[in-house]
């Protein structure tokens, strides 16, 4: 892989020569062009006393010092990109107002998102100025970093001049990928597509390999263990083989690599027992290094007793360009190919993505159909993956197996409700939530991340699945079944088209800034990102045919919806976390209907003779406060002259349904049905608590049952004074609590029909459980044989 790289520099160098060369004469001879260059270099050399000038070199180092403060080591070669050092996003943005404020040096943020080297830096910035300082040096503008192919030569004069002579071949191409006009602005950038292209060739210098055994993998290599899908996917790869699994984790050593991996598993609530330890090798390594960055010894270990390798690990920043990626997400791919080709053959599992297709306007993405046009993706990491993706299908034509596997969102565990705070689907599926609003899509192609491991590790594992291209993509979302699961979960959402919805979600976080959606603020306001997201929300459904023939044939789960109950758990700890908003009873209810009870209280122990009656509204906030506390919000007032003279109002209210799921009581012959909790405010601003329970027993007045609740009465902080029982009149019951259901107006006909009828299922099947308890506890006494005497110890 040396070679290769060498040879990519090389590629880059000659390109590079060959352009400042065609820049370099608008029809005029060699010795003119080094006449102008003289004069140019003269006047320069002339004017350095008056004026200071800055070349490229010292430009770079001053980025780079200001850069390093942001580092974790405190500094960053110039021929080393800010982010593979360490930097944030966050960072990104403090370095641009730095360079600005107190240098003088200004750029554009998605500048240096798009290619985050000093060295590289310093020539845009000097282009675009318009600066005329000394060239850099070649030692400076060639790459320091052996793995890095992106090095140019400084032009040879201080302005572009007409090109007479042809375009290489490769330059060529890359100005027929980038168009011109108008158009060019929703294009790659040449350099960019210059480099992919460079990046490309480097496959083709792979040696020619072996088919690899087709038997389940025993020993494997694992990179991105220590990420969202990685990690999950390494339980998996335990769980379901009997594989030993060699996990390539970036640390200082191996002591810290293997701390970074348990704290990993564990902060996405998996475990890290001693079972897993026994069977994981942790090895300290860099997939952006030469050879992974492990020693000579190792790496031809690896490739003498490997079985197979999983290439997981890839720098995901939708913000960041093709130059920042690459060594990540092309380079290190490639290196995973060099080791699949050396010593015994191996298969090498390549974890893709959809973002492979994300171009506007593409009409399908079946797992066969043709990825989108490369100078059409925007994205540096829709770029970096569909570079990877392209070599590795060229490197199958070497003999390597590569089975390409494409998630699209990467949701949330179903059953741990685990996320990845960074992950564009997180951020999304928060907005939505947080600010009731949807932007129009076609579109939502996530699955939950325990369905994507399984499958991935299903085709690992699996030799007759090896060798094919599979979308793990699960069933699209379409935006009727996100506006209807929003809804049903109490959530009713406005759709608006994506510009409008990219300035309302702005202004809201600006106004009421959230932390944890810091990096979602950052992606809307990238012109890059931009693109990203309407690709994506634009895109056709993803189709997994060959994805669901494997599923079916190994008997695994099928794919299912991610729907508002796939995505609870989730949204529970988005809640808990602060990325999301939970509906709450302060909001306006989803549903809701009267409830009228009249009855007597008395001083507890006495007849109930004073009469009680009770006016109240029962809502509920979202089906999502059922399922999970289910309760039921109560506001209205309290008559009882017995309390006050005046009507009392419900402060706060709630009713549980089936309290503690139904236990029984007195033998298993009363159950609960309903518990009523009330505070109350007398005319007066006094205080006072009400109690009040429905049960069910095993005796044949049912309907009166599910309609008379016992009360008790006290004032705050006291023990109850009164008692009695209220009841709901039985003409009112149907036409209150059924006919009288009221829904969120915001809902169409068909939403409000449907949240009428899960609401009265569900309630209605609770009721009938409590009231089956108790006869099902009679009958089973009455029909008890063990009731026969046993005898004593004197009588047998």
């Amino acid at each position: 892989m040396r070679e290769l790289n060498e040879d990519a520099a090389a590629y880059t160098e000659q390109r590079t020569a060959a352009e400042a060369i065609e820049r370099g004469g608008g029809g005029l001879g060699v010795s003119d062009l080094l006449a102008r260059v003289t004069a140019a270099a003269t006047a320069a050399v002339n004017g350095a006393a008056a004026t200071p000038t800055r070349d490229v070199d010292s430009v770079a180092a001053t980025i780079a010092a200001a850069a390093g403060r942001y580092l974790p080591g405190g500094n960053l070669p110039p021929d080393t990109d800010f982010f593979d050092a360490g930097g944030t996003s966050v960072h990104a943005v403090e370095l641009v107002a730095e360079l600005e404020d107190k240098l003088g040096i200004e750029f554009d943020l998605d500048e240096v998102f798009a290619d985050a080297r000093p060295i590289s830096l310093a020539r845009r910035w000097m282009s675009a100025t318009g600066d005329s300082g000394t060239p850099a040096s070649t030692s400076s503008t060639r790459s320091t970093d052996p793995r890095s192919a992106a090095g140019t030569l400084p032009t040879l004069a201080p302005g572009p001049l007409p090109v007479p002579s042809p375009p290489t071949q490769p330059a060529l191409r890359a100005r027929h990928l980038a168009g011109t006009g108008d158009d060019a602005c929703s294009r790659a950038r040449r350099e960019d597509l210059d480099q992919i292209l460079a990046d490309l060739a480097l496959a083709d210098r792979l040696p020619f390999t072996d088919v690899p055994q087709p038997l389940p993998p025993r020993r494997i290599l694992l990179t991105g263990a220590t990420g969202f899908l990685g990690s999950h996917m390494l339980l998996d790869l335990l769980r379901h083989s009997d594989a030993h699994v060699y996990c390539l984790v970036r640390a200082a050593d191996e002591e810290a690599a293997v701390a970074r991996l348990g704290a990993a598993l564990t902060g996405y609530s998996l475990p890290w027992s001693s079972e897993v330890r026994r069977r994981v090798t942790v090895l300290c390594g860099d997939i952006r290094q030469p050879r992974l960055g492990l020693s000579d010894e190792r790496w031809h270990t690896l490739a003498r007793e490997l079985d197979s390798i999983v290439g997981v690990a890839a720098a995901v920043d939708f913000l960041r360009g093709y130059q920042s990626l690459r060594a990540s997400n092309v380079l290190g791919t490639l290196t995973l190919a060099e080791l699949a080709v050396t010593g015994r053959p191996k298969p090498l599992h390549h974890i893709s993505s959809i973002a492979v297709f994300n171009e506007v306007g593409i009409t399908s993405m079946g797992e066969d159909d043709p990825l989108a046009h490369v100078d059409r993706l925007i994205s540096g990491y829709d770029q970096s993956k569909w570079a990877a993706e392209v070599a590795l299908r060229r490197a199958r034509d070497h003999g390597l197996v590569v089975t390409a596997l494409r998630p699209g969102g990467i949701g949330g565990h179903s059953k741990t409700g685990a996320y990845n705070p960074q992950d564009l689907s997180s951020g999304l599926i928060s907005a939505f939530g947080r600010f009731r609003t949807v932007p129009a899509f076609r579109y939502l192609n996530a699955a939950p991340v325990d369905w994507v491991s399984r499958a991935a590790v299903a085709a690992i594992c699996e030799p007759d699945a090896w060798g094919y291209d599979y979308n793990l993509t699960g069933v699209p979302n379409t935006l009727d079944d996100v506006v209807r699961d929003m809804a049903l979960g109490g959530m009713h959402v406005r759709v608006e088209d994506w510009d409008e919805w990219r300035a309302d979600a702005l202004a809201r976080l600006e106004a009421d800034p959230v932390p944890e959606l810091a990096f979602l603020t950052r992606v809307l306001q990238s012109p890059t990102a931009q693109k990203l997201c309407e690709a994506t929300l634009k895109g056709p459904a993803a189709g997994g045919e060959r994805t669901t023939a494997l599923v079916e044939a190994l008997g695994l789960p099928p794919a299912v919806r991610y729907d508002a109950q796939a995505q609870l758990k989730t949204f529970e700890r988005l809640a808990q976390d602060g990325l999301a908003r939970l509906p709450h009873r302060d909001d306006q209810p989803y549903l809701w209907f009267a409830e009228t009870t009249e009855g007597g209280v008395s001083p507890v122990g006495a007849p109930a003779d004073t009469p009680c009656s009770m006016a109240l509204t029962l809502s509920i906030a979202s089906m999502y406060q059922l399922v999970k506390e289910r309760r039921v919000d109560v506001t209205g007032e309290v008559v009882c002259p017995a309390v006050h003279p005046e009507p009392l109002a419900v402060e706060r209210g709630d009713v549980w349904i089936r309290p503690e799921e139904g236990i029984p009581q007195e033998h298993g012959l009363k159950h609960q049905l309903l518990y009523y909790r009330l505070r109350l405010r007398d005319a007066d601003g006094g205080h006072w608590w009400l109690e009040g329970r429905k049960y069910a027993r095993a005796r044949r007045d049912l309907w009166r049952q599910t309609r008379a609740l016992t009360v008790h009465i006290g004032r705050e902080g006291e023990s109850a004074s009164l008692a009695g029982e209220v009841v709901v009149p039985a003409d009112s019951y149907v036409r209150d609590q059924i006919d009288g259901i009221k829904v969120d107006p915001r809902l169409t006909s068909q939403e409000k029909r449907a949240a009428k009828l899960t609401w009265l299922a569900w309630f209605g099947l609770e009721m009938g459980r409590g009231l089956l308890g108790p006869f099902a506890r009679a009958a089973a006494d009455l029909l008890d044989l063990r009731r026969t005497p046993t005898l004593t110890e004197q009588h047998r």
